[in-house]
């Protein structure tokens, strides 16, 4: 990891608005969560893809897998009937920066997610942390790419989410 791999990384997650933050999983959202992000590279069970803009070079969007599943996911999901397994379900986390939601990125990289997914050996996608029920565009999102609502649940903060998931169709 370079220096200016924290550095842009930070630039990215210090541009958020407070709203695209209250929606996003990352911890922080400064130089310090930055470097962390970036020294856990290789580290945990997690693959981080960074979206760049050509023109720029500066980052515009993260796209995070997971490929454990928390027990507390687990329980969730049995509840409404659907077994999750390490081996072919992973955990899925976008955000993009405020100037290029609502423009079709995140649409035109989503068969690169899929794609992703497939070569990981996984068939199924859940969102990791579920979607807040107040977030209808982000709800709109992967309904339109082929997510559907399995339940709902109050994270710890109170607030209400959606749990949903993705069926990867096989090439």
């Amino acid at each position: 990891m370079a220096r200016t791999d924290a550095e842009s990384l930070a630039g990215f997650l210090t541009g958020l608005s407070p709203e695209t933050r209250r929606f996003s999983t990352f911890d922080g959202h400064d130089l310090a969560a930055a470097r962390e992000l970036c020294s856990a590279i290789a580290r945990y069970d997690k693959l981080r893809l960074v979206l760049e803009e050509e023109a720029s070079g500066g980052i515009v969007g993260l796209l995070e897998f997971s490929l454990s599943l928390p027990q507390n996911d687990v329980a969730r999901y049995r509840k409404a009937g659907i077994h999750l397994d390490e081996g072919t379900d992973c955990r899925f986390g976008p955000t993009l920066a405020d100037e290029h939601q609502g423009k079709g990125l995140a649409t035109q990289v989503f068969p690169l997610i899929c794609e992703v997914a497939r070569r990981l050996g996984k068939r199924r996608i859940i969102l990791w942390g579920g979607v807040l029920a107040d977030n209808p565009r982000a709800i709109r999102y992967y309904e339109k790419n082929g997510f559907r609502t399995v339940g709902s649940f109050t994270g710890p903060d109170g607030q209400r989410s959606l749990d949903m998931i993705l069926d990867i169709i096989p090439r």
